[in-house]
């Protein structure tokens, strides 16, 4: 499998309520940050686009988590779309202390877009294929 070189990155604060009893933060707080990942990537990589018609759904999700975040760490999200089909993509995320470049959690994501109007699934426009190949810097139809 090809090493996915991540262009996009998200530097997240941590809240107080972000972290458990335990002292770290809770392993479901991890899917918030990979939301704010996703919607920083696409509305930078494809702006313009109309949220109210067209929307990107989770099918699939996946996460490992790798070492705990505490609360006094600096933490970013990075994104990467790795594969693009007609309807679907692949998109992977890291969560990494940034300090120490160390991963702390990986999620991979399977994402259908969405007509929000005819709630049925759709073709991704040929105008987002080009400008995620673009930013991610290949052909991702072909990954």
């Amino acid at each position: 499998m090809e090493e996915i070189v991540f262009h996009h990155t998200l530097p997240i604060q941590l809240r107080f309520n972000d972290v458990d009893k335990f002292g770290h933060v809770n392993n479901t707080v991890y899917f918030s940050f990979y939301d704010l990942g996703k919607t920083e990537y696409f509305g930078s990589v494809c702006p313009g686009v109309d949220w109210e018609k067209i929307g990107i759904v989770v099918v699939h999700i996946e996460a490992n988590f790798v070492k705990q975040i505490f609360a006094s760490d600096h933490i970013a999200v990075q994104t990467a779309v790795s594969k693009i089909g007609t309807k679907s993509f692949h998109l992977v995320q890291q969560v990494i202390d940034t300090k120490t470049n160390e991963v702390k959690c990986v999620c991979k994501s399977i994402m259908v877009t969405f007509d929000l109007e005819r709630h049925e699934s759709m073709p991704l426009t040929k105008e987002w294929i080009e400008a995620i190949c673009k930013y991610e810097g290949r052909d991702l139809q072909k990954a």
